[in-house]
């Protein structure tokens, strides 16, 4: 038997059911969640709202799943699609239109009319610029060794700077930019209904607001639009990622708590600067309290909190740590190969990377274990090692972002043992951990 979406999040905020990533793997139908709303579950989820007219979409969702969406949305409603609405220009909200738009061309009916932020457009044309960069780093992040990184998008055909309104066939929905998680995010609002849509502001787990591999987010200004959404009093909060939110207090108290959340990382974080502290000691230093840590959605199930202090040191100081051996390095080869010849030779370190990990001192193994395979680029025994001491640091991680990078590890090691690339050794290897 089926649970609903909204009994779910009833048990998810209950603590009857546990938070495991911001794709919530049982919500797999969709479901009309308040009166005409429909939520079409996905990695990124989609929203169609009815109107006398039609319907709008909020997010769109994956190319991949796009046929899907269209069949769920058109068994719910076969009205035509008049507007969609980008929350961000994030792959995984952008990419569903293609039936709709085709549908309206055979109709002999407008295209969907996308609106969206007009930062946007810079976002996609960055894409196209940048489309090896991203299908490398988007392969490792999730551990998918064929994804391709999309360099076409559907371009949006309103843009906006601060706000927008859609009002269609009765329906009014209010359209807000707010930078946070990315620089061109939209939140969107059903005043008559209370239904907040906060897109990627609120994911059911700790906030997006660290990625180590993608461009800088806005912790500050994530915090003031998570106090904004808050102050609108909604009966009902469906992000485009994770559990939706009932009830006006409970909504109230997600927000909030985020918030509080960003802030304590960001004022923490500035407190350090303003000390002298270098970045090391900062990231050892900074910590969320205990209240906020045992909230399921602040679990830190994609990104972390120590990845959220980095880049709010990059917005506020830039990339110079406070080490000064780092401001002019030498190629990490060469300090590799004299740190090993004075530890007795790159087995030394590798054996010594193995004995940390196996202690529980994964950090300082990792150290060891990339330095020897740096001294030692073709010996596979240092690569055994270095692959072993990353596999045990992947299963200690919760995280997306961690387990992607020290499993992609891992996977360049057992890619030199194997003789094959990195992309073949992670295909052979990739699993849930």
């Amino acid at each position: 038997m089926k649970t609903s979406i909204l009994q779910q999040a009833t048990e998810m905020w209950n603590g009857d059911r546990e938070p495991t990533s911001i794709v919530e793997p049982t919500m797999t139908h969709a479901e009309e969640v308040a009166d005409g709303v429909l939520m079409v579950p996905g990695f990124g989820h989609a929203f169609a709202i009815r109107h006398a007219d039609g319907l709008a979409l909020f997010d769109t969702g994956l190319a991949l799943f796009a046929d899907g969406l269209h069949k769920q949305v058109t068994e719910w409603d076969s009205g035509p699609v008049t507007h969609a609405v980008y929350s961000h220009g994030h792959v995984d909200h952008v990419g569903g239109l293609g039936r709709f738009d085709a549908d309206a061309e055979a109709q002999g009916r407008p295209r969907p009319v996308v609106v969206a932020h007009e930062n946007v457009l810079a976002r996609f044309r960055r894409y196209a610029e940048t489309q090896g960069y991203n299908t490398v780093i988007n392969r490792r992040q999730f551990r998918s060794p064929d994804l391709v990184w999309p360099a076409e998008f559907r371009q949006p055909d309103i843009t906006f700077a601060e706000t927008h309104v859609i009002e269609v066939g009765g329906l009014r929905l209010e359209l807000t930019h707010h930078r946070g998680e990315t620089d061109d995010h939209v939140v969107g609002w059903l005043p008559e209904k209370r239904v907040l849509f906060p897109g990627d502001l609120f994911l059911g787990v700790a906030p997006n607001a660290g990625n180590p591999q993608k461009v800088q987010r806005y912790p500050v200004d994530w915090a003031v639009a998570l106090r904004w959404m808050a102050s609108l009093d909604a009966e009902l909060m469906l992000g485009s990622h994770g559990i939706p939110v009932v009830g006006a207090g409970r909504v109230r108290e997600a927000l909030e708590n985020t918030a509080h959340y960003l802030e304590t990382l960001v004022d923490q974080t500035i407190a350090c600067l303003n000390d002298g502290a270098t970045l090391v000691e900062t990231l050892h230093r900074v910590r969320v309290p205990d209240e906020l840590t045992a909230l399921h959605y602040l679990q830190p199930l994609y990104d972390e909190p120590e990845f959220v202090v980095r880049n709010v040191w990059r917005q506020f100081a830039g990339w110079y740590d406070g080490n000064p051996a780092h401001l002019k390095p030498a190629p990490d080869e060469e300090l590799a190969s004299e740190i090993a010849a004075l530890s007795g030779g790159a087995q030394m370190l590798a054996d010594r990377a193995l004995e940390l990990a196996h202690a529980g001192s994964h950090r300082l193994a990792c150290h060891l274990a990339q330095l020897a395979g740096d001294a030692a680029p073709d010996d596979t025994a240092v690569h055994t090692a270095r692959a072993e001491v990353y596999a045990l640091r992947a299963v200690q991680e919760r995280s997306t972002m961690s387990t992607g990078i020290f499993t992609w590890a891992e996977a360049e090691s057992r890619g030199v043992i194997a003789g094959t690339d990195t992309m073949t050794e992670l295909a052979s290897t990739a699993r849930p951990r």
